[in-house]
C-alpha cells in the first residue's frame, strides 16, 4: 500500500492512474463528487438516540449527511446544533413540497441546517402518475415550487422511487414526460436502486438525465420488484458494493455533473453501522 505522501506525490506527477485498478480509475480526481448519508438509513437509532447516533455517523468518516425527517420532539434548531457539534455539512434536505404552511417549513429547514438543495422526497406515490393529465398536474406543481425555491435563493430538486420509471403515461414513461416538461433548472437527485427495481439500467438513466442529475442516492441489494415496496418494506440492502448493482459503470455515466453521491438504505440485513462502514470503505475511490 503507498503511503499518503505517495499518493499525493503519484498525484501530482500524472501517474495516478497506473497504481489504481482499472475499475476504479473512472473518474478523474478534480471532477469526483463528494460523499454524503441520507439520515433515514438511521431513523430508529436517532429515535433513541439523537447524539449519540450523529456522533457514529462522524466516528465512521461522513463529513456531510442528507436530512429527513426528525423524531418527534426533536426541534430543527436541536437537530441543527448536533450535526454542527460534530461538525457536519448537510448537502441536502428531503422536505415536503412549499405549498401552503409548508413554505414556512421548506425555508425554516433550509435556514437551520445552512442548506440550498431542497428535494421533494416523493413519497408515497401519487396516483396522478398514472394518467398524463394527472402528470402534468404534478408538473405544475413542482414548476411552482421551484418558482418559490428561486424566489428565496435555494435550488429545488425531486427524488424518485419505482413508479416513475414503471408508470407509462401516453406511450411514454413518466420519467420521459417529466424530462421534457419541468423546468430546466430543476435537478434530480436519482435514487439508483428504485430505478433498477423499476426494470432499468441505472447507469443508462443517469446518461438520459445528464447533467441534471446533482445527487444520486447510493444503494445496494437484490433490487427486485415485489408488492411489499407500496406497505414501505423493501427487501433488505447490502452495503454499497456487495449486492447487484454495477457502481463503476453508474458513476462512470454520471460524469462531472454529479455533485454529491448519498448512501441510503431502507432496511439492512446486519448492523447498520457495520454496513455504513463497509460501504464507506467501497466509496473512498469514488468521492474526494
Amino acid at each position: 500500500m503507498k503511503s499518503r505522501r505517495d499518493f499525493l506525490q503519484l498525484s501530482s506527477m500524472g501517474l495516478m492512474g497506473a497504481y489504481l485498478p482499472k475499475s476504479l480509475n473512472l473518474i478523474s480526481l478534480n471532477q469526483k463528487p463528494k460523499l454524503s448519508l441520507q439520515l433515514y438509513t438511521v431513523r430508529d437509532q436517532i429515535k433513541n438516540d439523537l447524539r449519540g447516533t450523529i456522533k457514529k455517523i462522524a466516528d465512521l468518516g461522513f463529513k456531510n449527511v442528507e436530512t429527513a425527517f426528525w423524531p418527534e420532539g426533536v426541534s430543527l434548531a436541536e437537530a441543527a446544533s448536533v450535526l454542527r457539534e460534530f461538525k457536519l455539512n448537510v448537502s441536502s434536505c428531503h422536505i415536503e413540497l412549499p405549498v401552503g404552511d409548508q413554505k414556512e417549513t421548506f425555508l425554516a429547514n433550509a435556514k437551520a441546517f445552512n442548506c440550498k438543495n431542497l428535494i421533494w422526497h416523493g413519497w408515497p406515490e401519487d396516483k396522478r402518475y398514472s394518467s398524463l393529465e394527472g402528470t402534468k398536474a404534478l408538473v405544475k406543481i413542482y414548476n411552482d415550487a421551484n418558482r418559490f425555491a428561486k424566489a428565496n435563493g435555494l435550488h429545488f430538486g425531486l427524488h424518485n422511487h419505482w413508479w416513475e420509471f414503471r408508470n407509462k403515461v401516453s406511450d411514454k414513461f413518466v420519467y420521459e414526460v417529466l424530462l421534457e416538461e419541468l423546468d430546466k433548472d430543476i435537478f434530480f437527485e436519482i435514487d439508483t436502486y428504485w430505478v433498477k427495481v423499476a426494470g432499468h439500467d441505472p447507469a443508462k438513466i443517469i446518461h438520459q438525465f445528464g447533467e441534471r442529475v446533482k445527487l444520486m442516492h447510493v444503494k445496494d441489494g437484490p433490487a427486485l420488484y415485489n408488492d411489499r415496496l407500496a406497505i414501505d418494506n423493501p427487501d433488505p440492502m447490502t452495503p454499497v458494493g456487495q449486492g447487484s448493482q454495477n457502481f463503476p459503470s453508474i458513476f462512470k455515466a454520471a460524469g462531472s455533473g454529479c455533485e454529491w453521491l448519498v448512501i441510503e438504505m431502507d432496511k439492512t440485513a446486519i448492523d447498520v453501522f457495520d454496513a455504513l462502514k463497509q460501504s464507506v470503505d467501497y466509496m473512498k475511490p469514488f468521492v474526494v
